[in-house]
């Protein structure tokens, strides 16, 4: 298992993590993916990138998207979403993960949220990418902090301050949304949800995908594998993540979170350590 196996069938693919000694709360990637679609996943923290070159295609909110090259993406928490090649050559980007309590910390601003998900300034998404690759090559905790509070005064303008916008507020599925969060390690099932909004578990499966653009499982599994994520980064081994997420094995771990992340478990967990 040291390394990539057949998730990426093209050998040109590649995806790699980063973290920085001294910025909690801060996860950088970047990544070239050419034949390698990603299921539908979710980060608990804001997701800002740039597109440096190729066209990407996702799905953010039931809407789907094309980004082409110079594209800055702005990804609000707990948002599922896609990620395929719109062209033959691939895209090539650059991502910067924030945790929103980081943000708030630095900022003493609560609750930021963007309302547009691509945004088209070549100016300043050329400046984010600079500030992003400065980040990823910082040798030190004091330039790393300065970049990233650079970055965040270049993405201020761009951003709002109140709750989080979210398509119907206080919609009845909200409260599966939270049980499956809160349950993501448990062997839950379709009664159990549908009874959360007394519906039959037919029509509750119909409308939830309606309302979520992904079924229950789908939600259920982005939950498991971003927690995985967050105890594979502290160091916990592998087969006691799964089990700790509600997953069967090791391997079945590896295959789940290949699809969603395009990079195996141990793979992620050693370029996690490594750049620590």
């Amino acid at each position: 298992m040291n390394v990539v196996p057949a998730q990426f069938p093209c050998e040109k693919d590649r995806a790699q993590f980063r973290q920085l000694a001294g910025l909690s709360g801060v996860e950088l990637y970047h990544a070239h993916i050419s034949r390698y679609a990603f299921e539908p996943h979710t980060h608990e923290a804001f997701g800002i990138g740039t597109i440096d070159a190729g066209v990407q295609r996702f799905r953010y909110r039931g809407t789907s998207y094309l980004a082409p090259a110079d594209s800055l993406i702005m990804m609000n928490p707990d948002e599922l979403h896609t990620g395929e090649s719109a062209c033959d050559q691939g895209w090539r980007y650059r991502m910067i993960y924030l945790q929103p309590a980081m943000l708030e910390q630095l900022t003493g601003e609560s609750g930021w949220w963007f309302s547009e998900v691509m945004h088209q300034d070549i100016r300043l998404t050329q400046r984010v990418a600079q500030l992003v690759s400065q980040m990823w090559h910082s040798e030190s905790t004091l330039a790393g902090q300065g970049t990233l509070l650079q970055l965040i005064d270049a993405l201020r303008p761009q951003a709002r301050i109140g709750n989080p916008l979210r398509r119907e507020a206080g919609h009845r599925f909200d409260i599966v949304r939270d049980y499956l969060r809160e349950h993501y390690a448990e062997n839950v099932t379709l009664e159990q949800l549908a009874q959360l909004v007394a519906l039959s578990p037919w029509h509750f499966q119909r409308a939830f995908r309606q309302h979520y653009h992904v079924t229950p499982h789908q939600m259920l599994m982005a939950f498991r594998l971003y927690e995985a994520k967050l105890r594979l980064a502290c160091g916990h081994a592998a087969a006691q993540v799964a089990l700790e997420v509600g997953l069967s094995d090791q391997a079945h771990l590896t295959r789940c979170f290949a699809h969603r992340y395009g990079i195996t478990p141990v793979r992620y967990q050693k370029q996690m350590l490594l750049t620590r």
